[in-house]
């Protein structure tokens, strides 16, 4: 499939909005979680977003990036929702970063 820059711009911004939307609604899982299946989490989302902003010479603090992907400030998501790291996701998280 060929298509232009701005309608493959248009599908990955949707794409990334409808991601950042499921995870909003996905409280239950932790950050460590996806870090341990995927990769990457929410913070590595918010980090990718200040990112580009930088690049394009877009002002965007750490802490409005991080509000954009959480859908509120990160504090108050910490405080919701943020459980702590279980000893088996902590040795899988050390697992993964050693390898």
């Amino acid at each position: 499939m060929i298509m232009d820059d701005a309608t493959r711009i248009r599908l990955e911004a949707a794409a990334f909005r409808r991601l950042v939307s499921h995870l909003r609604g996905r409280t239950e899982v932790q950050n460590i979680d996806l870090m341990n299946l995927a990769g990457f989490c929410r913070n590595c989302l918010s980090n990718w977003l200040k990112d580009a902003a930088d690049g394009e010479g877009v002002a965007l603090t750490k802490d409005e990036a991080r509000e954009a992907v959480y859908g509120m400030p990160y504090d108050d998501w910490k405080r919701l929702y943020q459980r702590e790291a279980t000893p088996e996701q902590q040795a899988a998280f050390a697992a993964k970063a050693e390898a």
